[in-house]
């Protein structure tokens, strides 16, 4: 018996849409990573992308627990010696945010060249207008 090893030809590539509305952020970003990974399907190689495209709608909209919102900080550095800024999850959600869920699909996914390909399959929107009626997006259901 041989094994199976998808590749570029044989993918098959679905879309998902996903409503944040209520939906906890990091117990959310954990099934949209094994979407895009392609974790839920019987055909998953770790080293080829057969994962799908999934939209994210009302990012806006998502929950934290606890105290999230003041005390979570993201940081970010320009690269010059007193560069460095941080902005709390509050801040970040009020201005932008589709970074929110990005950043936190972002952490769950390898860290290398195909980790960056999968990360571009997730589309993000703050309200509930998103440009990909054309591709059919089924509903995906996330357990809370």
């Amino acid at each position: 018996m041989k094994t199976y090893q998808a590749n570029a030809q044989d993918r098959e590539r679905d879309w998902y849409v996903v409503d944040a509305e209520g939906k906890t952020l990091g117990r959310m970003a954990t099934q949209i990573a094994d979407v895009l990974r392609g974790k839920r399907k019987p055909t998953y190689t770790p080293h080829v992308d057969v994962g799908d495209f999934v939209i994210v709608i009302n990012a806006e909209k998502i929950r934290v627990t606890g105290k999230k919102r003041e005390d979570k900080l993201y940081w970010r550095h320009s690269g010059y010696p007193g560069g460095i800024r941080s902005q709390s999850l509050g801040d970040l959600l009020e201005h932008r945010p589709e970074e929110v869920i990005r950043r936190a699909v972002k952490g769950m996914i390898p860290r290398n060249r195909l980790g960056r390909q999968q990360l571009r399959k997730l589309k993000v929107y703050a309200g509930t207008e998103h440009p990909h009626q054309a591709q059919q997006p089924k509903p995906l259901e996330i357990e809370t």
